[in-house]
Parts: C-alpha cells; sequence; structure tokens
C-alpha cells in the first residue's frame, strides 16, 4: 500500500544539524533522551525510523510540530554503538516519505507517513547521459584533492540520479534550505537539473580559491625573491667599489632611509616607496635611474609639513606697510583688515587677495611687505604671456624631459608650506591649443579644493591651502569670470603729484642711489628738481618711469664723478634738468593754452590709470553726413550719433543759420592708433558739437565726463578717481560730471580735490550753460567748492 498511511506509530528522529537525502548513508550521533528511546526500538526487533529536518538549526524550547518539515526520509538501522551520552547511528536513507501526523508523548516523538516516491519524468537515454555527465563534474571537483581516488571509485558505482545525489550531497557545501529543496523535489529531471547547478558553483567557486591560493604565494615568493635579489645587489655593489682603486665615487642616497626620516604624509610616503622599488629594480645604470631619482628628490624637497613660526602681529603689519609704502591708505586697511581676520579665526586659508591697479603703483612690493610683516618666505610667478597650462600644472613623467609646474617648482624653493605667494600678471595670461592656463588656475585659487591641488608630474596632492596667495593685475577685465570670483579686488589707484613726490624722495631716491654707488654726499637732488621731474618729464599712474629719469641723473652724475669732472657734492637743480634729461616731455598746458570751436577736453580710463582725451569736430559742404575717425568703439560711435540728434533736437533756435543737410559734420579724436570706446565720452562729444555750431568756446582748464541718452539725462560713469587725477597732472581746474558720481568724490585726495572744481550736472542743458554759457529750458546745475562744501545753482 505505498499510497496508504502506515497506521503503526513510527519514531521520529529531528535532526538539527542536516538533511539526509534518500538512497544514500548516514552516520548520525544521536543524544539522550532521544537515543533511549531509538536503542529500545531497534531492541524490539524494529530496523526502520522516521528522520526529518528541523526549520531552524537550534531551539530553546520544547520541539513543537511546526518545527518539523513535513517532507522527510526512512531511514534502516544497519548498527547502534554507544558513544558517551548517545549513541552513533549508521543506517541506510531508504526512501523518501510524507509525514502526516506527529505525536509528543513524554518528550518522545512518533509519526505515520507516506511513502513519496520520485516521478520518472526522464527517459533512460537522457538519464544516463545525464548522470555521465553529473559523475564527470564530480571527478573534475574531486580530483583537485588528495586521497579523492576512492570517493571518485564509489561514485562511478552510483547507477541512477537518486543514488548519485544521495551518496554525494554529503560532502558538498550545500545549505541546509537547499538540501530541503532537493529532498521535496519529486521529479528526477528538474532534481538532477538542480543538483547540477550546484555542481557548476562548487567547481567555479574551487576554481576561484585555487586561483587566489596560487597568486597569494606567487606574491609572497616574488616578494621574497626581489628582497633577496636587493641584498645581493647591495653587496655586490659594496664589493665592486671597495675594489675599485682611488674611488671618488659620491656616497649613493639610501632613498628608503631619507624617506623613513621624512615627515612626509602617508600617501607621499607610498608613492615614494613604489618609486624606490623601481629605482632597485632599474639596476646600476638602468635607463629611468635619473628621471626617478629626480622624482623622489622633488619629493623629499616639498615642503609637507614645514611651517613658519611667526605670528600676525597687526602693529609690526602696518608699520612695515607704512615703511615700505606711501599713502595707500585704504589698501593698507583693507590689508591689515584681512590679516586680523586671520589671525582671529585662527585659519591660515581664505579669500584670495587681488591688487588691480595701473603700472608702477606697487602692488608687487606690497606683497614683499606681506611676507616680511608676516615672517613668512616670499615666492613670486610672473604669468604674463604664458599660454601652456603645463606651466601652472606641470608635465607628465611619461614625457622626455618633464618638469613640475611653477607651483610646485616655487613651493619647493620656498621650504614652507605658508609662504606669501605672489601671482604676478594674472589678467595677461593667455589662452592657446595647448591649454588654458587661466583654467588650471581655479584649482589653486580656490580655498575649497587648493588643499589636495593636483601637479601631473608630482601626480599625488599637495595641500595648498595655508598659503597666502596674492594676485596682481592691470585691469580685472581680461580675467574670467569664475577666477575672478574666486578672489577679493583691492583697487590700487593712480598716484597724485603730491604723492609721487614723497615716494620719490623717501623711497625712490635713496634706492637709486644704493644701486649705483652712490649716496648724499656724493649727490643731492633738490626738492624743486625732484617736483619738475615729475611734472615736467614723466606722465603716468606710477612711478617706475619717474624712477628711470632719477636712474638716468645718477648715471650722468656717476660718470663726471669717476671722471673727476664735478666737486662732491653734485647738486641737482632745475636748471640743470634739461642738460640731463633733455626738453621737457608733457607739455599739456601748453596744448591747451588756445581756445577753438568744435575742442572740448574729456577723460578716459585706460588700464595704466586716467588719461584727458580731446574731441575736435568740425563740418564742410557735404551730404549730411556724420564721418567719425580715431579708431573708435561702436559704443562710441552711438554715442556721437544721439549727440548729433539731441543737437538737432534741442539747440534748434540756436544754429538756424547751419544747413545740416547741405554739410558734412566730422568728429575725431587724436591719438588714432590708440583704440577708445566707452559711453564716458557722451557730454564731450555733445558739447564739442555744440560749441562748433553755435561758434562758442569751452574754457581749455574744463574737462568733462558722463553718458548721455536720448532724452538728455547725463548718466554717472566709472574710474572717477584715476580721471580726475588726470585731469590734475594735465592741470584742469574745472571738471563736469554727473551728479550721481558726487560720491565718487570722497575718493579722492584732498590735495587735488581743493584745487579743482567739481560741476554736477543731471541733463545736457546743464553742460551747455556751464560749458558754453547758452541757456536752454529746463537748466539745473549745481557748483561744488571742495572742500567748503557750498553748494550754488548756474543762475547764482
Amino acid at each position: 500500500m505505498p499510497n496508504e498511511i502506515n497506521i503503526a506509530k513510527t519514531p521520529l528522529l529531528p535532526l538539527e544539524n542536516t538533511i539526509l537525502l534518500h538512497e544514500g548513508k548516514a552516520e548520525i550521533k544521536i543524544n539522550q533522551p532521544m537515543a533511549g528511546m531509538i536503542k529500545n526500538w531497534a531492541d524490539m526487533g524494529h530496523s526502520e525510523i522516521l528522520a526529518s529536518g528541523l526549520k531552524n538549526e537550534k531551539y530553546s524550547r520544547e520541539i513543537t510540530e511546526e518545527d518539523i518539515y513535513h517532507t522527510g526520509v526512512l531511514i534502516k538501522i544497519i548498527s547502534t554503538h554507544s558513544d558517551g551520552d548517545g549513541i552513533l547511528l549508521k543506517a541506510d536513507v531508504a526512501e523518501r516519505v510524507e509525514i502526516k501526523n506527529i505525536f509528543i508523548e513524554n518528550g518522545e516523538l512518533h509519526a505515520e507517513y507516506t511513502p513519496a516516491p520520485d516521478i520518472t519524468d526522464i527517459t533512460v537515454q537522457e538519464q544516463e547521459d545525464l548522470l555521465n555527465y553529473l559523475k564527470s563534474l564530480i571527478r573534475e571537483i574531486a580530483g583537485q584533492f588528495k586521497g579523492a581516488r576512492s570517493i571518485i571509485s564509489l561514485i562511478e558505482r552510483q547507477s541512477t540520479i537518486t543514488q548519485l545525489i544521495g551518496f554525494s550531497a554529503p560532502y558538498m557545501n550545500i545549505s541546509r534550505q537547499d538540501k530541503q529543496e532537493l529532498l521535496e523535489t519529486r521529479s528526477v529531471h528538474q532534481r538532477g537539473i538542480r543538483f547540477l547547478d550546484f555542481l557548476l558553483k562548487q567547481k567555479e567557486s574551487l576554481k576561484l580559491q585555487i586561483e587566489m591560493a596560487n597568486k597569494f604565494a606567487e606574491s609572497t615568493n616574488k616578494q621574497y625573491r626581489k628582497q633577496m635579489l636587493r641584498q645581493q645587489l647591495k653587496e655586490i655593489q659594496k664589493e665592486l667599489e671597495a675594489e675599485e682603486p682611488g674611488s671618488t665615487r659620491k656616497e649613493k642616497k639610501d632613498y628608503r632611509q631619507l624617506i623613513d626620516e621624512a615627515d612626509l604624509p602617508d600617501y607621499a610616503r607610498e608613492a615614494a616607496l613604489e618609486e624606490v622599488d623601481k629605482l632597485e629594480a632599474q639596476g646600476a645604470n638602468g635607463h629611468e635611474e635619473g628621471m626617478i631619482k629626480t622624482y623622489l628628490d622633488l619629493i623629499l624637497a616639498l615642503p609637507w609639513n614645514e611651517k613658519s613660526s611667526g605670528d600676525i602681529d597687526l602693529q609690526r603689519a602696518r608699520e612695515v606697510l607704512d615703511r615700505d609704502h606711501y599713502g595707500l591708505k585704504e589698501v593698507k586697511n583693507r590689508i591689515v583688515q584681512h590679516l586680523a581676520v586671520m589671525k582671529l579665526t585662527e585659519k591660515k586659508r581664505g579669500t584670495i587677495l587681488l591688487f588691480e591697479g595701473p603700472p608702477g603703483t606697487g602692488k608687487t612690493s606690497l606683497g614683499k611687505s606681506i611676507a616680511e610683516a608676516l615672517g613668512r618666505k616670499y615666492v613670486r610667478v610672473s604669468l604674463g604671456g604664458i599660454r601652456d597650462e603645463a606651466e601652472i600644472r606641470g608635465h607628465r613623467r611619461t614625457y622626455i624631459g618633464a618638469l613640475p609646474g611653477r607651483i610646485i617648482s616655487e613651493m619647493k624653493k620656498a621650504g614652507q608650506k605658508d609662504p606669501v605667494f605672489v601671482l604676478d600678471e594674472v589678467d595677461k595670461l593667455m589662452t592657446a591649443y595647448n591649454g588654458d592656463p587661466a583654467s588650471a588656475l581655479l584649482e589653486v585659487l580656490d580655498p575649497e579644493q587648493n588643499d589636495s591641488f593636483s601637479d601631473r608630474y608630482l601626480d599625488i596632492p599637495f595641500d595648498l591651502s595655508e598659503v597666502f596667495f596674492i594676485a596682481t593685475a592691470n585691469t580685472v577685465s581680461s580675467i574670467p569670470g569664475p577666477l575672478l570670483d574666486r578672489m577679493e579686488v583691492i583697487n590700487i589707484t593712480s598716484y597724485t603729484n603730491s604723492e609721487k613726490f614723497h615716494i620719490g624722495k623717501d623711497h625712490l631716491v635713496p634706492a637709486v642711489l644704493n644701486e649705483h654707488g652712490l649716496d648724499t654726499q656724493k649727490l643731492q637732488i633738490t626738492d624743486d628738481s625732484l617736483r619738475l621731474v615729475i611734472e615736467k618729464y614723466t606722465r603716468e599712474a606710477g612711478v617706475r618711469g619717474l624712477k628711470k629719469q632719477i636712474a638716468k641723473i645718477a648715471r650722468v652724475s656717476s660718470e663726471k664723478i669717476v671722471g673727476g669732472e664735478a666737486e662732491l657734492p653734485i647738486v641737482i637743480r632745475q636748471d640743470d634738468m634739461e642738460d640731463i634729461l633733455g626738453h621737457e616731455r608733457v607739455r599739456l598746458e601748453d596744448a591747451l593754452k588756445e581756445n577753438f570751436p568744435g575742442v572740448v577736453t574729456g577723460l578716459a580710463w585706460t588700464p595704466v590709470g586716467g588719461d584727458i582725451l580731446f574731441i575736435e569736430s568740425t563740418f564742410m559742404a557735404g551730404k549730411g553726413e556724420l564721418v567719425l575717425t580715431g579708431q573708435l568703439g561702436d559704443v562710441m560711435k552711438e554715442s556721437a550719433r544721439i549727440s548729433l540728434s539731441l543737437i538737432r533736437s534741442r539747440l534748434a533756435n540756436q544754429i538756424t543759420h547751419f544747413d545740416f543737410a547741405g554739410n558734412d559734420i566730422h568728429i575725431h579724436v587724436p591719438a588714432g592708433s590708440t583704440p577708445k570706446d566707452g559711453p564716458s565720452a557722451g557730454i564731450t562729444l555733445f558739447t564739442s558739437l555744440a560749441s562748433l555750431l553755435t561758434g562758442r568756446t569751452v574754457d581749455t582748464k574744463t574737462a568733462m565726463t558722463g553718458e548721455i541718452t536720448l532724452r538728455g539725462t547725463v548718466l554717472p560713469v566709472g574710474g572717477i578717481k584715476e580721471k580726475v587725477l588726470a585731469a590734475h597732472r594735465a592741470g584742469i581746474k574745472r571738471i563736469i560730471m554727473s551728479a550721481e558720481n558726487e560720491s565718487d568724490i570722497r575718493d579722492i585726495p584732498d590735495d587735488v580735490a581743493s584745487e579743482t572744481e567739481f560741476m554736477f550736472v543731471e541733463r545736457i542743458e546743464d553742460v551747455i550753460k556751464l560749458a558754453l554759457d547758452i541757456e536752454l529750458p529746463g537748466a539745473v546745475v549745481v557748483n561744488m567748492d571742495y572742500p567748503s562744501g557750498n553748494l550754488r545753482s548756474s543762475s547764482d
């Protein structure tokens, strides 16, 4: 009755650690009290018991029916042997059964069961082929182990798939859940395929383990072999050097020892040791020996952890700045404030400073003074004209002649990780086919990124976060936006003649005398002579040209001293200037002495400071065209057209005699080789046309700047300080500008502002009233006498 329930209650053995598969063999260790029940059952002449796995391996409570799998096996007892507190049971696993009822009495388990035979859903030939393939896989797996011959011979004896699975499964790494699924699968075909999948996984796992073991053994052997060869190589080199008679070879560097003694970060140490391994593997005179040694020397020379010992002393910083630089009050205050923030936060990293200003105004020397004030090393890199990104980031070491970039090279020279680093002429970087240097600077000048700056040659991160970076530029207009956004701009404006005098007397003259081997006992320059040089022989925003003229005086005097042509000390007076420096170079006063209708003085801003310009206009018979010359930009041309439209609409009653249709108007701005653009010449162009067409002249000591609109409104413009200083140098006494620029007058030095009259206007009617004394409806203008601040209307 294969499909009927066995009425007799049969002992049930719960299996904690294993799952038995039918048609196999088993050895089971059974503890008390279950061991006593099985032994009593066997002594009664019974040879069959039930066995089924527990759903969990361990239970801390009494086992219930829900804890036992209901698919189990019927096993036939072969023998029992006492083993301490239990028995060792040897048995054949006869068949699969379905357990129907479980009885628990006095802690003993009994159950009723129904046989659950296999379902043969595979042909004899297919079963034979699958059986042979399974045996071949088992032989291949077993062949990896020593002493597996006996197991292989037993495998060959298995005649069915079920027997093969029952025999082999106990030796395989298959989980209890997977074994239970194999047991519950009654289809011979499906169980064979599933067992095949387990064999393939076992094969791949074993293959991977063997490969890993072989690689580990090979790596260990290689390391041992390298170590032995290195030791032998050292001994051979020592022997050869000892046998060379009169050898003068320098002692070779022990890079391993140098690296161990150096204070390197872990990642730098690892990279250096890898290069040492390559160097030692090269042997004597290897083709990469020189490159590797150069690279190791760089790593060892870089200041990975060396810092300056100086603290931030604000009083000393201010004293040094005042000692080395005259004026620049606002700039010095900004620098001291920046240092104060660094001291309070106790952080070396922060904003990158950008000094913007004309040439010769002391931007680079400010960086040197800051370094002295902080007690740090000073390094400088000139970036003007650089077009190769490798100049910043370096070359990869795969190239012959590769070198690190300028940043890393200068850090090596500094010997400290927190120097004052000046990036000079940052606005003159150039873009070319081989990279954009400005983009390479983005990482250098970003406080959030430069703690791990990557140089291509060094190829490991280097910390630049504690470097005090200072950039200099003549103008920010050519600096890319992302780069400019990373810097705090401090504007350094043009010097007044008074400031130039003090700079020349206190700084330039002593420096030039020292450079030429002179002193005040040999050469003296009077104050009046120095002022004459400033006013008549130089016209610049800074003092670089002034220093050149002083140097020329020193050279001429040196020749006289060496030739014995003069008595000491030589005193340079005003009368000597023409003999030494030649005729006067600046004659702006003479150029503006005569008034002409249509000629007006304007003010302009340039990258090297402020400047004055003259706008000239004339008319001739023609077809009513407007001719513009002087290399004007589009914006300036538009201002000229707006001015002409305003003239025709606002001054129609004043110029009834002029035929616009029968005459051409020509506007020219001298210095035609220099490009000019911008809206700030708007009121100057308007006034020039008004002067031409009305026949009235504009005072030569009057200059103006401001943008105009078609409504006649005068708009504010930038660069007021530079423009006013340029006007003052040129002898201008009165300046007309937009009323909205009144606040910019606070930036003008007192000595300049006190000698200049500022007139603020809102509309072009106000401009005409002040410049040409023409009364038009709607004129409202105020006059400001600096510094008293008295305001009065134009009608007063």
